[in-house]
């Protein structure tokens, strides 16, 4: 595939949330398309553009893969997932060419900046005594070591992370590169119903091989990991910090005890037990307590603390795998500091704005938003090469929401300019260059039909003196009935290209 560069884009996406994009096919293009990029969205900030093909997902690959198959893929991957995306042009003169798109080759990206190779992954499997963890081990002669095979999609070791053809290296921190197929069954069905595995998939493995380099738990990502360690700020108040750093008997390293109510302690989220890994990233586990006590008072009036609740902590000894790796991997990471934070913890949900549902004179509507770390929480729908964005999915609770934005709105200007005529893309760099604030002039899809009927242009001279967020119904509701039915017919016709979707 020399020529040929893929991007490797790792999405993170927080409970409730999605990835930020439609999967579709289309009628005379190859590939998995990307479309529908919602603008500040997980895929959106990572790099991700309209039209780029996923040539793999999770490090299998998909381009010869029904749509469907692709779609349960995404689905069952979890809350991370690494897409192997090839933009469009590239991938249309790969396919021109004959090249084989299937060569576990790329350039790993996030926030389309180039990074490291591939890490080996560390993943934490557990089941019910009852349930299997949905995997199959293989050995090839040809080959070096046991390979994962029929890896069940929505499994629990699918969903943590286990792929068809990883390659296995550790077993609960124990290297298994020399054991046999039967020691290693053996060391699992031992293990009982928690496990980690230490795995390495092909293009990963390749890239270690080629450099002859020992590969073990210290080079690897914890991005799998359903446990995370915490990064706690905290801020010194007139009473310090308000909890007390102590040793237990019998147990291994520092911890957080006797929390004060309200104090800078509490705030910042520490908990009982808590053990402390790292002071301003300064590892302490080799410390003395009186040497782990002063680096906290060396920092003056904040510090920062890297610590492990009990249930992280007993996960990352099973792998025998140090919580500093997680720090890594945020060192790693090329997304803004706050949006890797933000989206492992919940959005502010604010109550939405009433929105007026009565007939009266047509108009269109100004919203205005801000973004949140979650983004706009919308999609901007259009079909390639046309004119006319209208909105979908707008994500209750979210900042579009707020704003007054609905479902099939008329996109009619971006922060002043008139878009009527501009097409998808230069609408979406629009939105994207307007900052962490965004102005829409929109119109319900039947109060547009009718005012375009009518010769009016629609501008902000219709508001009066109507700020924004105010929506109108359309006089004639059987017209709307039958706009709406032509919109959806649309597609059928041949000056239009049908598309698959699905939403995530």
């Amino acid at each position: 595939m020399a020529g040929y560069k893929p991007r490797v884009i790792s999405l993170t996406k927080r409970p409730g949330q999605t990835f930020g994009f439609y999967l579709r096919v289309e009628h005379g293009e190859e590939g998995h398309l990307i479309r529908c990029l919602e603008m500040g969205g997980p895929a959106e900030l990572a790099g991700m553009k309209d039209g780029d093909r996923i040539l793999r997902v999770g490090g299998t690959h998909v381009d010869g893969l029904s749509h469907s198959e692709v779609v349960d893929m995404v689905r069952n991957s979890g809350a991370t997932v690494a897409f192997h995306i090839l933009d469009e042009a590239s991938y249309k003169k790969a396919k021109a060419n004959g090249v084989n798109l299937s060569e576990p080759q790329g350039t790993p990206v996030a926030n389309g900046v180039s990074k490291q190779a591939e890490k080996p992954k560390l993943c934490y499997l557990f089941k019910s005594s009852s349930a299997s963890f949905g995997f199959s081990l293989r050995s090839v002669k040809s080959e070096k070591g046991l390979f994962m095979t029929e890896v069940t999609p929505g499994s629990m070791a699918y969903k943590a992370g286990v792929r068809v053809n990883d390659r296995l290296l550790e077993v609960n921190g124990e290297n298994v590169e020399s054991l046999t197929h039967e020691q290693v069954v053996d060391m699992i069905k031992l293990a009982g119903n928690c496990i980690m595995f230490l795995l390495v998939d092909e293009e990963a493995d390749k890239y270690y091989q080629n450099k002859h380099m020992k590969m073990g738990a210290w080079l690897a990502t914890t991005r799998y990991l359903p446990h995370k360690p915490r990064k706690i700020d905290i801020t010194k108040g007139s009473d310090a910090y308000g909890f007390l750093l102590r040793k237990e008997p019998n147990q291994a390293g520092h911890f957080i005890k006797d929390i004060e109510r309200h104090s800078p302690a509490s705030a910042a989220g520490l908990k009982e037990m808590d053990r402390l890994v790292a002071v301003d990233c300064k590892e302490v586990e080799t410390c003395s307590h009186e040497q782990a006590v002063n680096k906290i008072r060396q920092s003056g009036n904040t510090c920062c603390l890297l610590v492990v609740d009990k249930e992280t902590d007993q996960m990352y000894k099973l792998g025998k795998a140090n919580p500093m790796l997680f720090l890594e991997d945020l060192h790693d990471s090329n997304l803004p500091p706050s949006y890797t934070e933000a989206i492992k913890s919940p959005a502010p949900v604010q109550p939405s704005i009433s929105v007026q549902d009565r007939r009266e004179e047509l108009k269109p509507k100004l919203c205005k938003m801000e973004k949140t770390a979650a983004g706009y929480g919308f999609h901007l729908n259009g079909i390639q090469g046309v004119c006319g964005q209208y909105i979908k999915d707008v994500v209750q609770g979210g900042a579009a929401d707020r704003a007054g934005l609905e479902d099939d709105d008329i996109v009619v200007e971006v922060d002043g300019v008139n878009v009527e005529q501009s097409n998808h893309d230069e609408v979406v760099q629009m939105i994207r260059s307007s900052g962490n604030s965004l102005e829409m002039l929109v119109a319900k899809k039947s109060v547009y039909d009718q005012l375009k009927a009518k010769g009016v242009t629609i501008s902000r001279l219709l508001l009066g003196e109507t700020s924004y967020a105010q929506v109108h119904k359309a006089d004639t509701p059987e017209v709307s009935k039958e706009e709406r039915h032509e919109e959806e017919a649309r597609p059928e016709t041949p000056t239009e290209v049908a598309r698959e979707r699905v939403v995530y």
